[in-house]
């Protein structure tokens, strides 16, 4: 807990010339009796790329500081052009106001500052020399960034704890190691069971009702029509292509004879054993048998 809290600061002169000095107006409040005074400075950025440039522009010394609310106007010289670089006098910047306690910094306050001509014209189209008389300062002082610090005052129970505290009763507590072990295999074991569950099915699709019997029975192979024809026409094939192969050079002879003669009606006798086929003795159609007629 810190002793001294700050309360708020204000800037008094702002805007204000470049070469004017600056005013604070500080309030803070004291919880205890300090043996030490407060330590409070003013620190000018003069670059953004170097802390190089950086300047002290005042600092203050007060105490002894009585318990209760304490309020003090702080005033600091405008920084020295020597140190500043003469690209960044015009621009924005920053301002610091620290407080400490026996070197010990305990609150940063930081500003930003906007240094520009007074006229819009100037800041339009800057001359090449610097018109120092010309030139205003604008602190933001609405918008702070406040950082605290905890330290070491008085007394030792005020110092900042450097290692965590003492914590004797863990010692002595049960050696808890195989219950998280076990509590990490339930954890595998709810992941890989969560694996395996198939995600349910949206409504719309097909879904196997638990413990209903299987009543579609065997699958059948189902046999069209056109299977069937197709099947009894290999067959036939294969029995005539077995029949024919003997007879087929009686079959070209045949053709060639009936080519050559002209085409007749097949005549056939009253009793159909007198005569064969039109031109053919009846003993030569029995040396050279015709093929039967295949029913399909």
């Amino acid at each position: 807990m810190s002793v001294v809290s700050l309360l708020g600061v204000q800037v008094r002169n702002n805007p204000a010339a470049f070469t004017a000095q600056y005013e604070f107006e500080i309030t803070f409040e004291c919880l205890e009796q300090l043996s030490k005074d407060l330590e409070w400075k003013l620190t000018y950025v003069g670059s953004a790329t170097s802390s190089e440039h950086d300047q002290e522009l005042d600092s203050l010394l007060v105490g002894p500081i009585p318990v209760g609310i304490n309020k003090f106007v702080f005033e600091a010289n405008p920084p020295d052009l020597k140190r500043i670089p003469t690209s960044d006098i015009l621009g924005v910047t920053v301002i610091l106001l620290t407080c400490s306690y026996d070197g010990r910094e305990f609150v940063r306050v930081g500003y930003y500052v906007n240094n520009e001509y007074d006229s819009e014209e100037l800041n339009a189209e800057p001359p090449a020399k610097l018109l120092l008389d010309r030139v205003r300062r604008v602190v933001l002082a609405d918008k702070p960034r406040v950082t605290r610090f905890a330290i070491k005052w008085d007394t030792e129970d005020s110092a900042p704890a450097l290692f965590p505290p003492d914590q004797p009763e863990a010692d002595l507590a049960e050696n808890d190691e195989g219950e998280y072990g076990a509590e990490e295999e339930e954890l595998v074991e709810v992941e890989v069971e969560g694996e395996a569950v198939e995600p349910e099915k949206t409504e719309g699709e097909d879904a196997e009702m638990a413990g209903a019997e299987d009543t579609s029975g065997p699958v059948a192979e189902v046999t069209t029509k056109e299977d069937e024809e197709e099947a009894a026409s290999d067959d036939g094939s294969e029995d005539l292509e077995a029949e024919s192969s003997g007879s087929e050079e009686e079959d070209l002879e045949e053709e060639a004879e009936e080519e050559a003669e002209p085409d007749e009606d097949m005549e056939m006798g009253e009793d159909g054993a007198g005569k064969g086929v039109a031109g053919v003795p009846k003993d030569a159609a029995a040396e050279h048998p015709q093929p039967e007629d295949m029913v399909l």
